[in-house]
């Protein structure tokens, strides 16, 4: 049970966020009809009443988004990625949840280690809510981001021309902040009908989450429901609902050649550049948009210096795909050709990296996503399901790997931007409309009003 505000620390700041965060519950009072409880009003009221109380938490909200983006928290990032864990457990501690820090650094915590996997992943919130009901609902969301210490200074926070923008604003900090105020909303609707509620902000997602993606897994399996916060959407909208995401691969290629002077002696050399290229060329052909698959080139190395032949090369490709049968695929014809050498001296090798499975839609988030789009119209937004992978991959697939329970994406705030230095933002007016739908869906999954 969500205990009521007593519950909250009583220093200034912290009674300040209350004050902010909770203006809506207060309001609650001014809005219901005389005498009748909230659960007994008309839908209409219902629903005016929960529109007045996000239209309120518009600026808790941006408060919120404004001390997330000012702790700079990328991937390799741990004093950083630690700060920022420690504010959002205290937060959800405040909102009444049980809550664990979780530290991959710990001894025996098995990680998926890949090639940029830092020695010490960053940490993972985890908030349970106990109900009184029986539907247990997963929320995820993540708060590393793709950006090195220092760039905050490029792309610091501000509200300007409709926009909010900051360094990892849209992805992922609009839906961490979202979870907060999301949780203080559904507080304001009193005792929960839910079994359940999980929470789980991970530090990790940008490099395909190697220490968080089994216990994202196992939570996807023990909920009934899985809700991911990732962006909803692009500027101008509509807002979208994601049923499927890319799953993410990387290849990379190794050649190992001989150096020799490059003027007296060429021909004492192996020029692992020449095979690299020759390698890179007789694997070009291996994407088929038809099906979703995609294999890129898109980083390459080579040599010493100028005037030797290269002893070494490398490249990397970027694979995409909508079918984890296509992984084995690429991976299959990529040893069949390296065998197929220009250089016989030379050797070559190939680590193939699966770094994310895909998300595929399955019918239980069909139904349930119809339900969210049914709950858009009441609320006049327009919504958009997609349910065909368009080239990005989320945690959400983790989510859904060991389980047949609906798992929806893109829950969280319009944006632009993800990944860039200096122009990414949130849009504001996005904010209440996806607050509102999401309080609603909530709600309605807890009380068994949600089919699928």
């Amino acid at each position: 049970m969500l205990r009521k505000t007593p519950r909250f620390p009583a220093s200034a700041a912290r009674r300040t966020w209350l004050g902010r965060s909770l203006a809506a519950t207060a309001l609650l009072s001014t809005l219901l009809l005389p005498g009748l409880p909230a659960r007994a009003q008309t839908p209409e009221a219902t629903l005016e009443r929960q529109r007045a109380a996000v239209q309120r938490e518009q600026t808790a909200y941006l408060q919120t988004l404004k001390e997330l983006v000012e702790i700079e928290s990328g991937s390799a990032d741990r004093e950083g990625l630690d700060r920022i864990a420690a504010l959002i457990a205290q937060r959800l501690r405040s909102l009444g949840g049980q809550v664990s820090l979780i530290d991959p650094a710990q001894p025996g915590f098995e990680i998926y280690r890949m090639f940029d996997t830092p020695e010490k992943p960053g940490p993972m919130v985890k908030a349970v809510f106990p109900g009184r009901g029986s539907k247990k609902i997963l929320l995820l969301a993540h708060m590393d981001t793709v950006y090195a210490r220092g760039m905050l200074a490029q792309q610091p926070f501000r509200v300007e021309g409709g926009k909010a923008y900051g360094l990892g604003i849209a992805d992922d900090k609009q839906g961490v902040a979202l979870v907060l105020h999301l949780l203080a909303l559904l507080q304001a609707e009193g005792e929960p009908d839910w079994g359940q509620l999980t929470v789980l902000i991970n530090g990790d997602e940008e490099i395909s989450s190697p220490a968080s993606r089994a216990l994202i897994t196992q939570l996807g399996r023990e909920h009934d429901v899985v809700l991911s916060y990732e962006s909803g959407g692009g500027p101008s909208g509509p807002d979208g609902l994601r049923l499927a995401t890319s799953g993410i691969a990387a290849a990379n290629l190794l050649v190992k050649g001989r150096a020799a002077h490059a003027g007296a002696a060429p021909e004492r050399g192996v020029n692992a550049l020449y095979e690299l290229s020759h390698q890179i060329m007789q694997a070009r052909d291996l994407s088929d948009p038809k099906v979703g698959r995609q294999l890129h080139w898109t980083l390459a190395r080579a040599g010493l210096v100028r005037n030797m032949i290269p002893p070494a090369a490398e490249a990397s490709a970027d694979v995409r795909v909508d079918r984890v049968a296509d992984f084995d695929l690429i991976e299959r014809e990529l040893r069949a050709r390296i065998q197929r050498k220009l250089l016989p001296e030379s050797e070559v090798s190939l680590e193939f990296e699966r770094r994310r499975p895909p998300l595929q839609a399955s019918e239980a988030a069909r139904r349930l996503a119809a339900h969210a789009g049914a709950l858009a119209r009441e609320q006049g937004l327009a919504l958009v399901v997609r349910d065909q992978p368009s080239g990005g991959g989320t945690d959400a697939a983790f989510a859904a790997l060991a389980t047949r329970a609906p798992v929806l994406e893109g829950l969280g705030l319009r944006g632009f931007g993800a990944h860039t230095t200096n122009a990414e933002y949130v849009v504001l007016e996005s904010i209440a409309p996806k607050l509102l739908l999401n309080l609603r869906l909530v709600l309605d999954i807890a009380r068994g009003q949600a089919r699928w």
